[in-house]
């Protein structure tokens, strides 16, 4: 009787594991078909039954991760992958998806360890971009530049490369280096205007600012927000090549949104002192002394500009008023005295 128990027994346990395994391939088999059909929350519901009956299947839990990466779910999909790594660690699909989840989810070390298993493991061509890129997140700029020059050789094409490695080069004020790399990356993606942009903003550190311009205009004309610090950047770009009708007409445009504004105020008033519009030039310093009255730079550049003007013993009397306010605008009045000054 015991052994006829015991026969019994195993042949339930059996089918019950037949069960459970039939169940769980038709679930699998369930969801891939959801999945194809890109239903992908009928795709999940369905993988979820599926592990439910087979939990230690890779396939059912790599399958339930894509289902929540076609959703945008980023965090339970890398969870559901790495339950099939854990599985099964030589799924190359999955170990790349597992590295390219951990990047995407800033878990940068884990990011580093994944993408190093894809190159042991010789696994896609993204391992040297995910490990140079999980470095620049952690500020550890050598060696993101390390592994962009290795990400380069992997994947050329690939126009996040040296867009990292120019981030990279301006975060260490190596700004001529940054502008080439950034001009590497937009020559492989000519859709961002962001980057365009910042084209712009490195060659104007350089400083080149006619390459600047060039840049701004192109991230301009690409779609890229006219916000005032783009206007301002490229208007001071302008002023800097001596194009004052650009730069002003720029700098008044900005200052409608700003009228008080100090810098602007004084930036425009001396782009009009620089090209001998004294009385505009007092205008707009007045303007800032309006706002400020204590403000003895801008009245020493008021006195300044009537001298200019012809009016020099106005103009004195007002820049030694100013260097009363301020005595150390004394070294100013000392470099007028200089050949090539007043």
């Amino acid at each position: 009787m015991k052994s006829i128990n015991l026969i019994l027994m195993f042949g339930i346990i059996s089918n019950i594991t037949y069960a459970q395994s039939d169940s769980a391939e038709y679930y699998f088999k369930k969801g891939v078909a959801e999945k194809e059909a890109r239903r992908f929350r009928e795709a999940e519901k369905n993988f979820s039954k599926a592990a439910g009956y087979s939990p230690n299947d890779a396939k059912v839990q790599a399958g339930w991760g894509q289902a929540l990466l076609e959703q945008k779910r980023y965090m339970e999909a890398r969870e559901k992958y790495k339950a099939a790594f854990a599985i099964d660690a030589k799924d190359p699909e999955v170990l790349e998806q597992l590295a390219i989840l951990s990047l995407n989810t800033r878990q940068w070390n884990d990011a580093v360890t994944y993408a190093k298993k894809m190159q042991e493991a010789k696994v896609g061509n993204s391992s040297n971009y995910i490990i140079a890129k999980s470095f620049y997140e952690q500020g550890n700029y050598g060696e993101c530049l390390k592994y962009c020059e290795l990400a380069f050789k992997e994947d050329p094409k690939r126009a996040e490369t040296p867009y990292i490695a120019g981030r990279s080069l301006v975060e260490m004020s190596n700004y001529k280096k940054a502008a080439g790399c950034f001009e590497q990356a937009i020559e492989r993606d000519s859709t961002k205007a962001n980057w365009m942009y910042e084209a712009g903003l490195v060659y104007y550190a350089i400083p080149d600012d006619k390459k600047a311009i060039y840049w701004f205009e192109r991230a301009g004309a690409k779609g890229y927000n006219r916000s005032n610090d783009y206007i301002e950047n490229l208007a001071n770009a302008y002023l800097n090549i001596k194009n004052y009708e650009k730069g002003l007409a720029l700098m008044q445009e900005v200052l409608q949104k700003k009228p008080q504004d100090m810098e602007l105020l004084y930036n425009i008033a001396d782009a009009y002192y620089q090209t001998g519009k004294y009385d505009d030039a007092i205008n707009y310093w007045d303007k800032a002394l309006a706002i400020d009255k204590k403000n003895a730079n801008a009245l020493y550049m008021i006195g300044l500009s009537y001298q200019k003007k012809g009016e020099k013993a106005k103009g004195q009397q007002l820049c030694d008023k100013a260097i009363e306010m301020d005595p150390s605008l004394k070294n100013l009045k000392q470099e007028q005295k200089m050949p090539g000054g007043i």
